[in-house]
């Protein structure tokens, strides 16, 4: 098994101490927003025998084991990422396989360069991912109810808004959604700066249900992206809950600091809070206008000790295992890879000590023998 060195991205969303905090190293008063484990070719993690790319291509039936590879192909399917928000990130959707394929391979016979600002397809993969709170952390997961939103804009009494009011009321409630972020999302960018200054500054005011948005509003002054974010259910895990976002969910992390794994893939339509490209007729067509409840997950114990969160795709599975004190040799042999990372105590895996924020790559059917005191987050595949 390989000990991992793994790059942290600077974000400009990140948190300055989040990271350093769980690291006990010194903040360096810049953002460090996510810290990568895995082998995508963006900032794959390194080890003593090279990059975990170059290790994964030069075997991957040893590494990755026969089933992983039949099923998957010949790479790591998911990254595991440490994820440390300190101001919210771009309201974001992702596509499902059959239109990551699609995308992908119009854009690729229009010859949109992979690097071009406008280009929404990066590879023909999907981006199912998961989140779970290492501390307490808040986002934006779905659409709230239509007449619950209403209520909400109502309540602002900015006058500018009774049009999106009216429609949220109507039914049926998926073109209701379909109609009011659609014009959201194309109305006169100037008359929808000073409405969102207008709506921030009632948010601000009011408070309670509200701040979540004024907070949003602050970070990004009249983006039309403040009233697309009022729509969705507003979500706080506390540490050990989980949140899963499937294709079509328009989502955005907030503030906190979690474990974030998802299938291998860059694949991003944003809806707002951000200066990037927006795409709205694409946007429209992946998003899944569909109201409910964001769904907030909690581990299912097994008699071996593993805490699994459980999700309705095999790219990716992830479990921890919170270790008493002086924990006996525990068996962890898979015959999947495995990423390992410790997020609390200290655990010994095999040769390697983990403290918070360390982890470890395992090829598949490896021994593997855990003891310690800790918390460990366990990454691999089903297949």
């Amino acid at each position: 098994m390989d000990r991992l060195d793994n790059t942290i991205r600077p974000y400009a969303w990140g948190s300055t101490t989040a990271i350093p905090t769980l690291l006990g190293t010194e903040p360096t008063g810049e953002p460090q927003a996510e810290m990568w484990m895995g082998a995508h070719p963006g900032a794959p993690s390194r080890t003593d025998r090279g990059t975990l790319a170059q290790i994964v291509d030069a075997d991957p039936e040893k590494e990755l084991g026969p089933a992983s590879v039949a099923k998957f192909g010949p790479r790591l399917p998911f990254l595991l990422k440490l994820l440390a928000a300190g101001a919210p990130l771009s309201l974001q959707v992702h596509p499902d396989l059959a239109q990551a394929k699609e995308g992908y391979e119009d854009e690729e016979r229009r010859g949109v360069p992979l690097d071009a600002p406008h280009r929404n397809y990066k590879d023909a993969n999907h981006k199912p991912e998961l989140v779970c709170a290492l501390t307490e952390f808040d986002g934006l997961c779905g659409f709230r109810a239509p007449a619950g939103t209403a209520d909400l804009l109502d309540g602002l009494g900015v006058a500018s808004l009774k049009p999106y009011v009216d429609l949220l009321r109507a039914h049926p409630e998926d073109a209701a959604l379909r109609e009011v972020l659609t014009a959201i999302l194309t109305a006169d960018p100037e008359e929808m700066s000073r409405t969102v200054t207008e709506a921030a500054a009632a948010c601000d005011r009011l408070g309670g249900a509200y701040a979540p948005y004024a907070d949003i509003a602050h970070h990004y002054p009249g983006d039309p992206g403040v009233l697309a974010a009022m729509l969705l259910n507003h979500v706080r895990l506390q540490p050990g809950e989980a949140l899963f976002l499937g294709a079509g969910i328009p989502h955005a992390y907030l503030n906190g600091l979690g474990v974030e794994i998802m299938a291998n893939s860059d694949n991003v339509l944003r809806c707002g809070l951000t200066p990037k490209h927006v795409d709205v007729p694409e946007l429209l067509r992946i998003v899944r206008f569909e109201a409910g409840d964001p769904g907030i997950l909690r581990p299912e114990a097994s008699p071996e000790g593993e805490e699994v969160y459980d999700t309705p795709i095999d790219e990716f599975r992830l479990s921890r295992y919170v270790l008493p004190e002086d924990t006996a040799a525990h068996d962890l042999t898979l015959a999947t890879p495995q990423i390992l990372l410790c997020t609390a105590g200290a655990v010994r895996v095999g040769p390697h000590d983990l403290t918070p924020g360390t982890s470890v790559f395992v090829p598949a059917d490896e021994k593997t023998e855990v003891s310690g005191s800790g918390t460990l987050f366990r990454a691999t595949v089903l297949a």
